[in-house]
């Protein structure tokens, strides 16, 4: 089966059986939509994804971005993929009507993306960071910025990216030395000078303009995180009726070259070098973090996605491998003589092929729920839905983003290993497809950072009121699975480890009391393991619940997401006992070592 199927397969699913779209028609907002227009939608972006996006994916990996007299080149396939993109509206789709939208729920527009992503996750970038872009000048960008801004970026012609890090301090953006100086008698004018490094598209001819976007801080403002402002500055200026003029005086310094992704160009890009770098203040002085917040939490809802993707396109690649490849006998065959089977005939192929659908197949449909908590975030007309769907995203969000592109890698290993010695040569896909995932785990806060995240405020903030109402929401929901064909054992198995899990949440939060949150905080990357494991079971019964009661799949399609679960119950979910074990023991094992141990 292609990758194309098996997404179109999986999205369906999981889009309208689990996580139940049609539930939005309910907003105000959507109620103009439909499941046919939803279903269209969806087969436009199948069908540019196939048709303009997949073709290149190898041919892009392999012929990097390259800098020409100053100039970035792509290859021309690229420069098509964003034609057909954007006659097809997918740059506007989510916004309202009035702003030349289509009005599409978020959740539709990131099943859309979720073909693009699966085709060619380095082509698919450049569209990703600009919706991300226009997001943030909607949602904080004074109705002036979003009039000059926002039409030509809805219409593809402008690009957009996010400009945090900086040689020097990476993650720590709190030591980011950008600056913005006023200029007199402009307000909300600046001029820029620093650099920002690992910037993603951050420099190409797509479009007309780019579009950045710039943490920086306002000369003599506070040092630390609370000092920090947010900037729109262009690549070329743009006068007061639209026009694209001169360079702005933000430059191109090198490209990046990484081991995946390549086909994205990846930037350190100086700002004001000359002293000619115009920037706008973007909402108030000082908010800058909170505001690209924004941005970075619908950035890391698509990192998480796009991981899902490249775990289910090797899983795909794997599959028609195995169900192609003829090799070796089953054991109790004797005659040397007789015909090879199939490796998918093999024990431990389908153990690999079953290891990459427990894992990649709920975790697509994990960020198609977060995608709809979005919605309701912002959309639903009643405050207390608005509230709690703020809270359930806001504590899954560095699972989507962290624990999804952990396992889906581990996904990817599996592919490798299924195809040998060809996995890894150049000639099969699932080789550029671990290489392109590998990024994920980085992108946008290095997994490390989503543990710290989850443990260190989500989890701890409010006195826990975040997990105590996720866990009533799982055990709500559970009640429900298992009248609709979930396995009453394994609901009782997730519920033993939530209790579990509950424990070493206490034990954890005891010592951020008694000793301060250092020791606890070591635990994060070991606690977002633990909590990602209970958020994909009470995924994997949502799918399995979904696949028996709703009559919309066939009996093997439902049979293979129960065998998928009874897996992940198994072999993953049944790890909860020792990773509670170790995070309630608090091991500081590490903590003492000096750099001279190393």
């Amino acid at each position: 089966m292609q990758i194309s199927e098996i997404m179109a397969r999986e999205i369906a699913f999981s889009l309208f059986d689990v996580v139940g779209v049609e539930d939005l028609d309910a907003i105000p907002r959507y109620q103009e939509q439909s499941a046919e227009i939803y279903q269209a939608v969806l087969e436009t972006a199948q069908k540019v994804a196939s048709d303009h996006f997949a073709p290149h994916n190898r041919k892009g990996d392999l012929n990097e971005p390259r800098v020409v007299n100053g100039v970035v080149e792509l290859i021309p396939e690229v420069s098509e993929a964003m034609d057909a993109y954007r006659e097809a509206g997918f740059f506007s789709a989510h916004h309202d009507e009035d702003d030349g939208g289509l009005q599409i729920p978020w959740t539709v527009t990131q099943a859309a993306s979720a073909f693009f992503q699966a085709a060619n996750v380095s082509t698919a970038g450049y569209p990703f960071l600009t919706v991300g872009a226009a997001n943030l000048i909607k949602a904080h960008a004074s109705a002036d910025q979003q009039a000059k801004w926002l039409p030509p970026m809805l219409a593809g012609e402008f690009f957009g990216t996010m400009c945090l890090s900086e040689p020097h301090a990476g993650s720590g953006l709190a030591d980011i030395k950008t600056t913005a100086y006023p200029i007199d008698g402009e307000p909300g004018k600046y001029r820029l000078k620093g650099q920002k490094m690992w910037i993603s598209a951050g420099d190409h001819e797509l479009g007309d303009n780019i579009v950045h976007l710039v943490l920086a801080r306002v000369e003599g403002a506070p040092a630390g995180t609370k000092g920090i402002s947010i900037f729109i500055v262009p690549k070329r200026r743009v006068d007061a009726q639209g026009e694209v003029g001169q360079s702005n005086d933000v430059r191109l310094i090198s490209l990046n070259h990484k081991m995946g992704f390549r086909g994205t160009t990846n930037t350190i890009l100086a700002f004001g070098e000359d002293e000619g770098c115009l920037g706008e203040l973007i909402g108030e002085a000082g908010q800058g973090l909170a505001y690209m917040f924004h941005m970075m939490n619908e950035a890391r809802i698509g990192v998480g996605l796009g991981a899902a993707c490249l775990g289910l396109a090797g899983y795909a690649e794997s599959l028609r491998y195995a169900e192609e490849r003829p090799q070796g006998r089953h054991p109790e065959e004797r005659d040397p003589t007789s015909k090879p089977v199939m490796i998918i005939e093999h024990a431990d192929v389908r153990r690999m092929l079953m290891a990459q659908k427990a894992l990649c197949e709920p975790s697509l449909t994990l960020c198609l729920y977060a995608a709809k908590l979005v919605d309701i975030e912002k959309h639903h007309p009643s405050p207390e839905k608005r509230e709690q769907a703020h809270t359930i995203l806001d504590l899954l969000t560095p699972v989507v983003k962290g624990w999804i592109s952990d396992v889906t890698l581990r996904a990817n290993h599996e592919a490798i290993q299924i195809h040998g010695g060809y996995g890894y040569t150049r000639d099969f896909q699932v080789e550029q497809i671990y290489r392109d995932n590998r990024l994920n785990p980085i992108h946008e806060g290095t997994n490390g950072i989503q543990g710290m995240d989850l443990l260190g405020r989500k989890v701890m903030r409010d006195g826990g009121k975040a997990l105590g109402l996720f866990s009533k929401l799982v055990q709500d929901e559970l009640k429900t699975c298992v009248e609709q064909g979930f396995e009453a054992q394994h609901a009782e198995q997730l519920r033993k480890a939530m209790t579990t899990f509950g424990a070493a949440t206490a034990a954890l939060g005891g010592c951020m009391q008694a000793e301060g949150a250092r020791k606890a905080l070591a635990q994060a990357t070991l606690y977002l393991d633990a909590f990602g494991l209970i958020v994909m079971a009470w995924m994997h019964a949502k799918c399995v619940a979904a696949a028996q009661s709703k009559g919309t799949v066939s009996g093997d399609y439902a049979e293979g997401k129960a065998l998928a679960a009874g897996y992940f119950f198994r072999h993953e979910l049944s790890r909860m006992d020792e990773l509670c074990h170790r995070l309630s023991a608090l091991d500081d094992t590490f903590e003492p070592a000096k750099a001279a141990n190393f």
